[in-house]
């Protein structure tokens, strides 16, 4: 499972950067930078699946190349 940045949506607000700080930091104007290559570890798979659901601007989302998972 991997994070997912819409860059068209996001407007910098930095929520995921406070709420995923082990993927994300925020640059100057509170956009989020990647740490890494945005692969969620399984332990970290709730607080990824709160900061997509508690973006403003609806402009993350995970991706899972599971098919199983995909579907639940």
């Amino acid at each position: 499972m991997r994070v997912h940045i819409d860059w068209t949506a996001c407007d910098g607000r930095g929520l995921c950067a406070e709420l995923l700080p082990e993927l994300l930091s925020e640059d100057d104007w509170g956009f989020p930078v990647a740490r890494g290559d945005m692969t969620v570890p399984p332990a970290l798979e709730p607080a990824a699946r709160q900061a997509v659901d508690r973006c403003p601007a609806l402009a993350l989302k995970l991706i899972t190349s599971d098919p199983a998972r995909a579907s639940s």
